[in-house]
């Protein structure tokens, strides 16, 4: 049996990394609520504690583009495995809200490493850039998707360290196989992302305005939505549900987000980025799950409960992990090679730095009025991204025009 191509072995932990990228940044969400019933903190202490993990997951991210170019991208993959099981080994360690704080912080340090240089790798050695990216993006959804879940039966049955023990080992054998399996960075298609040319820009300053701020917006809402999901399952959906349940029913809500992304993936080797950028914002759910159905989607989730709210939270999820794949598409197809790290770096730290604030924001919300109005804030960001879709749409057709239109 002939190897397997370095390109594709090297993708394969590029998804794996990626699962693991948002399965262990959403462990303490979870476990969070055990930890509070076990030390007896509140619920808004606790959360608060990880604003330093979620801040350095995004502010983090700036040099990382950099770090890849000087060191290469294999190395710094590595590191991220490496420091992201020993970080979770050091939460788990932590027997005081002090020793959380720190551990969480370096546990965001090592997660800012993965999409500046995980993004980079995966264009670099993608055949077919839509299907790949798509591919990818439901690794980092299954990650997300099974972080309530997983940790939940974790914290039950063996308590909540075991909850960061187990995936922390598992970090570390990634990261030795990787070593072992993955040689060096390899050689993309120079010049082209996913076997399709760099598309040139007219006017590069207004279309990365809009764009920063779809980043921004998307970035807010994602971390709203993703870190408060499972306590408002616990609140909800229906008071003292066991932990497992609630984390099982926050699991099933990020699945469909992995579908959107397929979805995504496929349309994106078919059709413009910036019509389906529009169209992720304005269509209904019927074949995307939408963005403009974030606002709607979370507005359903705002004023109920049971069954609505979870329609509610699926419509959102949809809309949130589509756009992901847009937006990461949009850098490998406008910005030449030699700048694809460094952009990625500057997309996640966008996205990220500003989004990681709302951990405290979360907290402060929820005391004041609860995740009806946490929801309605996520759904205000919602807004911003169809303003910005829509802004995005009429300027690439405005240079698409002056390029055709005849010389006088």
């Amino acid at each position: 049996m002939a190897a397997e191509p370095l390109p594709r072995r090297t993708l394969r932990f590029v998804n794996v990394a990626h699962a693991l990228d948002h399965f262990v940044l959403l462990i303490y969400p979870t476990a969070v609520i055990a930890i509070a019933a076990q030390t007896g903190l509140g619920y808004g202490e606790l959360i608060g504690l990880a604003t330093g993990a979620f801040v350095a997951f995004g502010l983090c991210s700036l040099p990382m583009g950099w770090l890849a170019d000087r060191f290469g991208r294999r190395t710094m993959l590595a590191i991220f495995f490496f420091g992201y099981g020993l970080s979770c080994l050091g939460v788990a360690s932590a027997a005081s809200p002090t020793a959380f704080a720190v551990w969480l912080c370096v546990l965001g340090l090592a997660s800012a490493i993965y999409h500046p240089v995980g993004s980079t790798m995966l264009v670099t050695h993608a055949r077919r850039l839509g299907r790949d990216l798509g591919v990818n993006g439901v690794w980092g959804n299954f990650g997300a998707a099974t972080a309530s879940g997983v940790t939940a039966l974790l914290a039950a049955g063996l308590g909540w360290q075991a909850a960061f023990v187990v995936p922390g080992l598992f970090c570390l054998a990634c990261g030795a196989a990787f070593l072992a399996l993955v040689p060096g960075d390899g050689d993309g298609a120079r010049g082209k992302a996913g076997g399709a040319p760099v598309i040139p820009v007219a006017r590069p300053l207004p279309l990365l305005l809009v764009f920063a701020f779809a980043i921004v917006a998307g970035g807010m809402t994602f971390n709203i939505t993703t870190i408060a999901l499972p306590k408002i399952v616990d609140e909800r959906v229906g008071d003292g549900l066991p932990l497992a349940l609630i984390g099982s029913v926050a699991t099933l809500v990020f699945v469909f987000g992995a579908l959107t992304q397929l979805l995504m993936g496929r349309l994106i080797d078919r059709y413009s980025l910036p019509t389906l950028f529009l169209g992720l914002s304005i269509l209904q759910p019927v074949g995307l799950g939408l963005s403009i159905l974030q606002p709607v989607g979370l507005g359903i989730a705002a004023a109920s409960t049971g069954v609505p709210l979870l329609l509610g939270l699926v419509l959102t999820m949809a809309a949130l992990y589509g756009q992901v794949v847009i937006n990461d598409a949009m850098v490998a197809r406008y910005v030449p090679p030699a700048f694809r790290a460094r952009a990625y770096s500057v997309r996640y730290f966008l996205g990220f730095t500003v989004s990681g604030f709302v951990v405290p924001m979360i907290a402060l919300m929820h005391e004041r009025g609860g995740f009806g109005l946490v929801l309605a804030i996520a759904a205000a960001f919602g807004t911003v991204i169809f303003a910005s879709a829509l802004g995005f749409y009429g300027l690439t057709r405005l240079d698409a025009a002056r390029q055709l239109a005849p010389a006088e």
